[in-house]
């Protein structure tokens, strides 16, 4: 059966489940997106510098280990659905009340909190979609799964571009309480996973039973963190300075900024699904290393075109690049995930990654500012680093394709 047949042959049910994957995902990173747009503006409003204000991203990084890893015992005990409807809840509830935060210190404990509600997203959607599709389709979903990542990062662009002259910072992040609304479709729309269905069916869930899966698995868990640590430096050291260094290295305005982020983002989307396709022909590991490979070449037209034109040429094909490796990532952590903890597993390690990753925007920062705000060096830096290892990585670690989910939690 091709690829368009198996879409067509998907049920109401397993749609919803993808689409309610994607827009949690796309809404998650929307929010948190939003911030990295108006570092430079919050900076200014409270009397400080740029780095200061980047510690709010580095403290959200940090703490999504921690709702990864509760909001995932949460899931495999109480089901992907409820949870991921809570989760979606309170993210939304943090970002809006960043609007009102009246110091700095008040703003960065919000983003911390943000920061562990936005952790639980991730790893409960992408279980819930991989466990209710068929495994054929796992890596085409996947690329649209993470795509909804730089989704968000498109959606938060086209909204600094139209509406931040007009509503400032803190406006900008009360509009990020829109995802909550999100939680109507997923109540009337989203059905539980069937692979939790069975695991609740034979009795199976112990709320810690995942702990002792995580120490099982100890081996496969830490080179998991160990590709995302290397996977979020290079997707955080791509995008979450990028505004900052239009603004500031070359001194756009808030619509050129705006439109080269758009620019960026477009090609993160093909990326993602065009990889996640691939994936399926040429297997995950390969599909990874092509994409990792692809970022090399297109670094300098990236970091040190002087141009509008040709920073966009370069936005979109490191985006291509960058997030060709990541579409693969949702279904290859699913796939070598343990079946009795898929709701905890791939979140936790993909959110400890991110925890290792974390300082990676103060530390660009820091080295853009001792070079007289050179932010192309300090993002070429990380991103060359980070493709290669990456690349190196993945083709050494392991693979598993075609797992049938449900009959391997009948067999668990």
């Amino acid at each position: 059966m091709n690829f368009t047949a198996q879409l067509r042959s998907l049920t109401k049910a397993q749609r919803s489940s993808i689409l309610a994957s994607y827009l949690g995902w796309t809404l998650d990173a929307f929010d948190f997106f939003l911030m990295v747009f108006m570092l430079k503006a919050i900076a200014a409003d409270f009397g400080t510098d740029v780095k200061a204000v980047a510690h709010g991203i580095f403290l959200t990084l940090a703490a999504r280990p921690l709702g990864a890893f509760v909001f995932g015992l949460l899931a495999d005990r109480f089901g992907r659905r409820p949870i991921l409807m809570i989760d979606i809840l309170l993210f939304s509830a943090f970002e809006f009340a960043s609007g009102f935060a009246p110091t700095l210190a008040s703003l960065l404990v919000l983003r911390f909190l943000f920061g562990v509600a936005m952790g639980g997203e991730w790893g409960i959607g992408s279980s819930l979609v991989m466990e209710s599709i068929p495994p054929k389709l796992r890596g085409p979903v996947s690329g649209l799964l993470q795509s909804g990542y730089p989704s968000g990062y498109l959606l938060a662009s086209i909204v600094y571009f139209l509406l931040f002259d007009t509503i400032g910072w803190r406006g900008m992040f009360m509009v990020g309480v829109a995802p909550a609304l999100f939680v109507i479709f997923i109540r009337m729309h989203v059905e539980e996973s069937p692979v939790h269905e069975v695991h609740r069916a034979r009795a199976k869930g112990n709320l810690l039973r995942p702990i002792g899966e995580l120490a099982r698995n100890w081996k496969i868990a830490l080179y998991l963190v160990l590709l995302m640590a290397a996977f979020n430096s290079l997707s955080h050291g791509t995008q979450d300075l990028y505004p900052t260094f239009l603004q500031k290295q070359h001194h756009f305005d808030t619509h050129t900024t705006g439109l080269l982020a758009i620019i960026g983002n477009l090609g993160a989307i093909v990326g993602g699904i065009s990889f996640g396709i691939l994936s399926e022909r040429i297997g995950r590991r390969r599909a990874i290393l092509l994409g990792a490979l692809l970022v090399l070449p297109v670094i300098p037209l990236w970091a040190w075109s002087a141009t509008p034109l040709l920073l966009g040429a370069g936005a979109f094909l490191i985006q291509v690049a960058v997030q060709g490796a990541w579409g693969i990532v949702p279904v290859h952590l699913n796939e070598l995930s343990p079946p009795r903890a898929r709701g905890t597993f791939p979140g936790f390690a993909y959110q400890l990654g991110n925890l290792a990753a974390s300082w990676n925007v103060v530390f660009q920062t820091s080295i853009a500012e001792s070079r007289h705000d050179d932010y192309g060096l300090a993002l070429a830096l990380f991103a060359g680093a980070a493709a290669v290892v990456v690349g190196v990585l993945s083709w050494l670690g392991p693979e598993r394709r075609d797992v049938d989910f449900v009959e391997e939690a009948r067999r668990a």
